[in-house]
């Protein structure tokens, strides 16, 4: 299970809200090898003033957290984190400087879904990658 999360400054980031999470989803479908229709991005529109940014970025700057169940290997997740700084500056125009990566891990048994836990659920793809 993996749900993202993108932050940026409303003007900035609707126009490109498209292509930034069909580049995303390509590169989770990639490294994380997640089926093509499992995708759950959720975006948050911040006004310009409520978005309080380090002196060394543009208006663009997106945040992309990353929540999901532990038990991805650490060399998969720093591929998963270099593939969306690569395919995110040269697909979407975003420079590296604009963009920050977050990943966080809960154990199975603390996510809930279908109606059960996530160490009681059967997936259709592999946690362990």
């Amino acid at each position: 299970m993996s749900q993202v999360k993108i932050y940026g400054v409303r003007e900035q980031l609707l126009p490109i809200r498209d292509q930034l999470s069909a580049v995303i989803h390509g590169c989770v479908v990639e490294v994380l090898q997640f089926p093509e229709n499992k995708r759950a991005h959720r975006f948050f529109y911040l006004d310009n003033d409520d978005f309080f940014r380090p002196a060394t970025v543009s208006k663009r700057y997106v945040i992309l957290e990353f929540l999901m169940i532990e038990g991805r290997t650490v060399e998969t997740k720093k591929r998963l984190i270099r593939l969306l700084f690569e395919r995110i500056n040269s697909q979407v125009g975003l420079a590296l400087s604009d963009i920050e990566i977050c990943i966080l891990e809960s154990p199975a048994h603390n996510w809930g879904f279908r109606g059960m836990t996530g160490d009681e659920i059967q997936l259709t793809y592999k946690i362990d990658v």
